[in-house]
């Protein structure tokens, strides 16, 4: 019974601190630039094009640079992501949302702390990364494009 009310302790302090996080500024700021970007079409539109290259991108990934098409999508593909990234909406979401990674991977790490210091916890939302390029190479290829 004991264990029993410490896990309903345990997880009504873990609820108080995804209430914390979820009223912060950082959280505020994040949703909205999120709603901001939701709404703006010509960010969208952008969105929508990557998203569109990025698709015929991965198709030609799977024969690299046999693919007819491997130069002209991977100069593509480049072109279409920085036009994207360059967007004020899209740069001032992505700051943002490092922004929120940064504070929750603080939390992560203090909570991971107070029960181990051998408690391994990734950084800069290392969990959550991938290399980009979906290759299999970890980027190894040069073509982290996405």
């Amino acid at each position: 019974m004991l264990a029993t009310l410490e896990i309903v302790d345990l997880l009504d302090r873990a609820e108080g601190i995804g209430q914390i996080i979820l009223q912060s500024d950082v959280m505020e700021e994040y949703q909205v630039a999120k709603k901001q970007l939701e709404n703006d079409e010509e960010a969208q539109a952008l969105i929508m094009k990557f998203t569109k290259i990025k698709e015929h991108y991965e198709d030609v990934q799977r024969f690299g640079r046999y693919h007819p098409d491997y130069n002209s999508i991977m100069k593509e593909v480049r072109s279409v992501k920085r036009e994207m990234d360059m967007n004020e909406k899209v740069a001032v979401f992505k700051k943002k949302e490092r922004e929120l990674q940064k504070l929750l991977d603080e939390v992560s790490n203090q909570l991971a702390k107070s029960v181990s210091e051998q408690i391994k916890v990734p950084r800069d939302g290392m969990a959550l990364m991938d290399s980009g390029c979906g290759c299999g190479t970890g980027g190894g290829c040069g073509c982290a494009a996405s």
